[in-house]
C-alpha cells in the first residue's frame, strides 16, 4: 500500500493589518500535527498562497523550550515548511485543483491569525476545499459540527477588534453547528471527513484525529 499523503495549507500574511503587529501561522498547530503524521508514515508536502517560507508567527515561538515537539520541528524541520508550493500552481481552478486532490488523503490547515487575512479569501484555497469535498453549492460548514479559536478566546488575547472577522461568530453565521471548551483548553470535533480543532492547544489532538481517522479508513 502506497504511503497516505496529506497537503498542508500555510498562511502568507504576516501583520494583523490593523496593529501592523506581526503575524502569520502558528507554529505549534502544524508541529504537532506533522510529528504524527510523521510516525504514522505520512507524507506531507505543504503549500501556501505565496509560496517560499511562510511568516510563522513569533508569538508561537516565545515557549518552544518547554514544547519539545515544536522545537525539534522549528529547528530541524526547515525542509518541511521553508519552501512551499504556491497555490496557484496546484489549484489555479476547478480542474486543476481536482487533479492535485486526487492526489492526497487529507487536507489540512493550521491556524493562527495569518489564515483570517489570505486564506480565508483566497479562490486557489477555496478551490483546493471544493475539491476536497467534492462540491461547491453550498457552504462545506453549513449544518456540520465544528470547532475553532472562541470568541472569548479571541477577545482573551485582545484581537477580537483587530482581526477581520471573528471565527466562531462567522461560523456560527453561515449555519455551522459550533461546539467548543473553555478558552484555551483542548477541543477536537470529529464530524465524518471534516477534522476541527479550537486552538493551539488541541493541536496534538487533531494531528492524532486526522491519523487514526486515516487508518481507519484504510486509505
Amino acid at each position: 500500500m502506497p504511503p497516505r499523503k496529506i497537503l498542508v495549507v500555510l498562511s502568507s500574511h504576516d501583520k494583523i493589518d490593523s496593529l501592523d503587529k506581526p503575524t502569520g501561522w502558528f507554529l505549534p498547530e502544524f508541529a504537532h500535527p506533522y510529528d504524527l503524521f510523521a510516525k504514522a508514515g505520512f507524507v506531507v508536502d505543504v503549500a501556501s498562497p505565496k509560496g517560499g517560507k511562510p511568516p510563522i508567527d513569533p508569538n508561537s515561538l516565545k515557549d518552544l523550550k518547554k514544547d519539545t515537539v515544536s522545537d525539534d520541528f522549528f529547528e530541524n524541520k526547515v525542509e518541511v515548511y521553508g519552501q512551499t508550493t504556491p497555490l496557484v500552481e496546484i489549484a489555479k481552478d476547478a480542474n486543476v485543483a481536482a487533479a492535485t486532490a486526487s492526489k492526497y488523503d487529507a487536507l489540512f490547515y493550521p491556524g493562527g491569525h495569518g489564515p483570517l487575512y489570505d486564506l480565508a479569501g483566497d479562490q486557489y484555497s477555496h478551490n483546493l476545499v471544493a475539491a476536497f469535498a467534492l462540491q461547491n453549492k453550498i457552504s462545506l460548514l453549513a449544518g456540520r459540527r465544528v470547532n475553532g479559536f472562541t470568541d472569548e478566546e479571541e477577545r482573551a488575547v485582545g484581537l477580537d477588534h483587530a482581526v477581520p472577522f471573528l471565527v466562531e461568530k462567522r461560523l456560527r453565521e453561515i449555519g455551522a453547528h459550533f461546539e467548543s471548551a473553555p478558552a484555551f483548553q483542548e477541543k477536537v470535533v470529529v464530524d465524518g471527513n471534516l477534522i476541527t480543532g479550537q486552538n493551539p492547544a488541541s493541536a496534538h489532538a487533531v494531528g492524532r484525529a486526522i491519523v487514526d481517522e486515516l487508518q481507519r479508513l484504510g486509505k
